[in-house]
């Protein structure tokens, strides 16, 4: 008799009680109603500190109005797929939107993030080729270069000369080097510079996943690769997110319109989903165009950021080199990030505690994001409740 076929669903279940033993489970927070960056769970009032709306703009009321407006026009769902007949106008005018913000030629939607890097990588690598990758870039990218099937060589973070000597290990294959801009644990920037210029000098492919950049950096909020001056042939493949500091969900990729028109032709992620919402792409032209509009969001949230970096050094605390909405507060073990979240609750603040396997082991984290819809005096009283975190873990 052969052995027993082992049962998928009590190795799942193994794994999960393994996490909780590990105290790395993750449970999900019902948020009954937001006001502004205030948010009531389980009946009690919570100052946010751990989204990404970085601009505020997700309860904006020219976004909602857009929303309905379009609603009332062409409904809820596109009931398709762009190529069938889910394209309408309402996509149309986003992705012009978006491609003139970013300075390409075009940009194509995508439901979301990491779909548009699943999309994009299947589309442009086989099993021959060969995608360099940053060890901390997000998990879509890194889990997109594994399923197109090619080979995958990451590089020490931040580390360009490493990224060089990775594609000359293989110099007669064809290349993709990617990177996130912004680093979504640990907030701080890409050498884009030094990436653009290795990737032409290899006769690479440079994709920027800049999710966490797009509306809040650059002078126009166009993003890291527009505030360090480089184009769509320095990089030819741009990527950023709706759901962050736009304020809405979705993505999209933008570059030179035949490379965009042939990833439109391939991209199965785009060709084989139901595209998002009408509503919900004209409300995203209408974050984009105030992104564009009211610079003063992106001045207030650099005026905060200061602010909190300033206070923190005060206190001593380990923040990370960030200049970033991002501000990750490094404490070690996962214990002592979920001690240090339960304080702030007990403060009335709501900043999640960040483990492993998001980030690396020994480096569990409270991931602090701010938002220029946060107030001066609502940053200080952050920086006042992490003061007695702080105290309390020293006295421990």
């Amino acid at each position: 008799m052969p052995a027993p076929r082992p049962d998928l669903r009590v190795r799942l279940a193994a794994r999960r009680a393994e996490r909780e033993q590990r105290q790395l489970l993750r449970r999900v927070r019902e948020i009954e109603r937001v006001d502004g960056v205030d948010a009531w769970i389980a009946g009690r009032r919570l100052t946010t500190f751990c989204s990404n709306d970085y601009l505020g703009l997700a309860r904006h009321p020219a976004l909602i109005r857009a929303l309905q407006n379009a609603a009332a026009e062409s409904g809820v769902g596109s009931t398709a797929s762009a190529l069938v007949c889910g394209q309408h106008r309402a996509h149309a005018e986003l992705e012009q939107a978006l491609a003139e913000w970013t300075g390409r030629e075009r940009a194509l939607l995508f439901s979301s993030g990491y779909l548009a890097n699943l999309g994009v990588l299947q589309a442009l690598l086989t099993r021959d080729d060969l995608c360099v990758q940053d060890k901390l870039n997000h998990a879509s990218l890194l889990d997109a270069a594994a399923l197109s099937g090619t080979e995958l060589k990451r590089y020490p973070h931040a580390d360009a000369d490493a990224a060089a000597r990775q594609l000359d290990s293989r110099p007669q294959a064809a290349a993709l080097l990617a990177s996130d801009g912004v680093f979504s644990m640990d907030g701080d920037v890409a050498p884009l510079a030094a990436l653009a210029a290795l990737a032409r000098a290899r006769n690479a492919v440079l994709l920027i996943d800049d999710a966490h950049g797009i509306g809040v950096l650059g002078p126009r909020g166009a993003g890291c690769v527009d505030e360090a001056g480089l184009d769509q042939d320095e990089v030819p493949l741009l990527l950023g997110t709706l759901g962050k500091a736009l304020g809405c969900a979705g993505a999209f990729i933008a570059g030179r319109a035949a490379l965009i028109d042939d990833l439109a032709q391939f991209a199965r992620t785009h060709i084989y989903t139901t595209a998002m919402p009408p509503p919900l792409a004209a409300a995203a032209t209408c974050a984009v165009r105030l992104a564009q509009a009211e610079s003063w969001r992106r001045e207030k949230l650099v005026a905060l950021i200061a602010r909190f970096r300033h206070g923190a050094a005060q206190l001593g605390l380990a923040l990370l080199p960030s200049t970033s909405a991002i501000q990750p507060l490094l404490l070690g073990t996962a214990q002592a990030a979920l001690d240090a979240a339960n304080m702030l609750e007990q403060h009335d603040l709501l900043v999640t505690a960040i483990r492993p396997p998001t980030v690396p082991q020994g480096q569990a984290r409270l991931r602090i994001t701010l938002s220029a819809a946060h107030s001066e005096e609502q940053v200080d009283r952050l920086l006042d409740a992490l003061g007695h975190v702080s105290s309390s873990a020293a006295a421990i």
